[in-house]
């Protein structure tokens, strides 16, 4: 991709009086991709978001659409679209009135803007429910209007703030499929706020994860998961034990742990403490008897040939390639 389609975010702050909410990011998102923002709460990515759209304002550094500083832009001639989780359809106007609006408050015609927001409709497979009023729909189909709705304007960006995290867990992996599919077909940036590890891995080209206002580690999810730079990231990420071993912080995926009846087998001795049936997967907690705290995921199958209850001793093992040595602090 060109650097003509790319999102740059050079030195970017945001401060908030004393509180200072991101603190000088630097991040390009390439034409085409799908980026996912995402840490725990208060971390910087909404203000991020926010600051891209120009609904908030940049305390210093510059963010560049397309190679064109925007810093100074309003929302309306920056070509992003902002998708806010609550939705915020008109509950008087129909299905297609509600995805026409911006077209109609800019003076264009009706039949032009209805033929249009038809087309945004069709897309994301709610023509059939073009006269309906939003309290005629369910979330999902909600959701699919608002993502229309915003689509309308031909955003070169799209932006999406938390917009799965009201619906239930169905029907958001019906949702990150449709985003994904919607997000190739058009081409165009995606840059998606989420808290969730799951939804990232599910969605990005392009993961960024932060902390205290800050970039902790960016880069596909698949990299993230098996190669998180600090303890923060895997705990983040989720699915890894973090250890001190050799004088050195270290992770090692839960699902690469090995279990032993011979406690003394392994290169740990441990205590089940508790076992949770996930479906496909087993995940049981232990502790060590360093007083360390593990985890082991073990597929469905494995763990009913031989299951293990609270109070089992145990041995733990793993392979030495399945270690990886991270950075202790945040």
């Amino acid at each position: 991709m060109t650097p003509e389609k790319d999102v740059e975010l050079v030195g970017v702050t945001k401060a908030y009086g004393q509180t200072v909410a991101v603190d000088a990011i630097d991040l390009r998102i390439r034409g085409g991709q799908y980026c996912c923002l995402l840490g725990p709460s208060g971390c910087g990515k909404s203000s991020t978001l926010r600051m891209i759209a120009g609904h908030e304002s940049v305390t210093g550094g510059d963010i560049l659409i397309a190679n064109r500083r925007i810093n100074d832009d309003p929302p309306a001639r920056r070509g992003t679209a902002m998708m806010f989780q609550s939705y915020a359809l008109f509950p008087h106007l129909d299905t297609r009135d509600n995805v026409a609006f911006s077209l109609k408050m800019q003076g264009v015609a009706k039949a032009e803007r209805r033929a249009r927001a038809m087309e945004m409709l069709d897309l994301v497979s709610m023509t059939a429910y073009a006269a309906r009023k939003p309290t005629e729909l369910s979330g999902g189909q909600q959701q699919r209007v608002a993502l229309a709705r915003a689509l309308m304007t031909r955003p070169s960006v799209l932006l999406l703030d938390e917009p799965l995290s009201a619906l239930d867990p169905f029907l958001r992996g019906r949702m990150r499929a449709e985003l994904r599919r919607i997000q190739r077909e058009l081409g165009i940036i995606f840059v998606h706020v989420t808290h969730s590890q799951e939804e990232a891995m599910a969605l990005a080209d392009l993961a960024v994860v932060m902390n205290d206002g800050r970039i902790v580690q960016e880069g596909p999810p698949r990299e993230l998961f098996n190669r998180p730079a600090t303890a923060f990231v895997a705990r983040f990420m989720g699915g890894h034990n973090i250890m001190e071993m050799d004088g050195r912080t270290v992770t090692l995926r839960s699902d690469a742990v090995r279990l032993s009846r011979d406690a003394e087998a392994g290169r740990r001795r441990a205590t089940v403490r508790d076992v949770e049936y996930q479906g496909a997967q087993v995940h049981l907690n232990l502790a060590t008897e360093a007083g360390e705290e593990m985890a082991a995921i073990l597929p469905e199958r494995t763990y009913f040939s031989d299951p293990f209850a609270p109070g089992d001793s145990v041995g733990v093992a793993w392979a030495p390639e399945d270690i990886h040595e991270v950075r202790a602090g945040a």
